[in-house]
């Protein structure tokens, strides 16, 4: 199933958590934080890597039938990847869920049905995340401790309850919007909008593996400038130098 994405509601959140709400980066000093292990606060908004020199991947949405090809094209990078994961794909997917842990990139919480959670009350918002959580435990005998709020929406409700269920929220720096251009026409926009934001300091980077173009083409252009200015593809947990992924 593809989704719908960005109601004007949702804009309005997602611009909130972008400008008001405050990043968890500002607890941490740049020249404090190297590759070791930190411990990051739940309930969080993060949209940096803290890590200098990493970008982090992140496809959301799948698993979907191009996640597999996508895999394929990370290992022959040596790339790693976070993938924000709904119930919408999961039936007869969750092998895809394995592969995504086994071969070393970040299984994480997309919600349940791709919810906009500003909009729910406190007994939606957990049921949106703990039907998930079953599913994950189903297929893969672990629950994420990282999401991603649909839309990028969120206010302070929302990342109260992520920390009462001890989720770091993670938004981005880099949003793609491969949604809007899933066209070999098209798609030269959103690598147009990948460079300038990268060029702006973005380094936690949003797409989608159920988009052809994403996988196809998008994600090549995107590894190949990466490693050209010296940086590293990696997971949102690598790049914020924190290795608790999982409960």
């Amino acid at each position: 199933m593809v989704l719908p994405h960005l109601p004007g509601a949702a804009a309005t959140f997602s611009f909130l958590a972008a400008t008001i709400i405050p990043s968890a980066r500002a607890l941490f000093s740049d020249a404090n934080i190297t590759d070791r292990a930190v411990h990051l606060p739940y309930g969080t908004y993060i949209n940096h890597c803290y890590i200098p020199g990493k970008v982090a991947l992140t496809f959301d949405d799948g698993p979907y039938m191009y996640t597999e090809e996508l895999l394929g094209i990370l290992d022959q990078y040596g790339a790693k990847a976070t993938f924000f994961v709904n119930g919408y794909n999961l039936e007869n997917n969750e092998w895809l869920l394995q592969r995504i842990i086994n071969e070393g990139h970040q299984l994480a919480s997309h919600t349940w049905s791709h919810a906009e959670l500003p909009i729910l009350g406190y007994d939606q918002i957990v049921d949106q995340m703990t039907s998930l959580e079953s599913a994950f435990v189903d297929a893969v005998g672990v629950v994420p401790t990282y999401m991603r709020p649909p839309y990028l929406a969120v206010n302070d409700y929302v990342l109260s309850v992520m920390g009462d269920l001890g989720y770091h929220v993670i938004g981005a720096s880099i949003d793609t919007k491969d949604y809007e251009n899933d066209h070999p026409d098209l798609i030269g926009r959103s690598v147009a909008k990948f460079n300038r934001e990268l060029d702006q300091g973005g380094t936690i980077i949003l797409s989608h593996d159920i988009h052809e173009q994403t996988v196809r083409t998008l994600t090549h252009i995107m590894l190949d400038e990466i490693y050209e200015r010296g940086m590293m593809p990696t997971t949102v947990g690598e790049c914020l130098g924190e290795d608790i992924w999982y409960r």
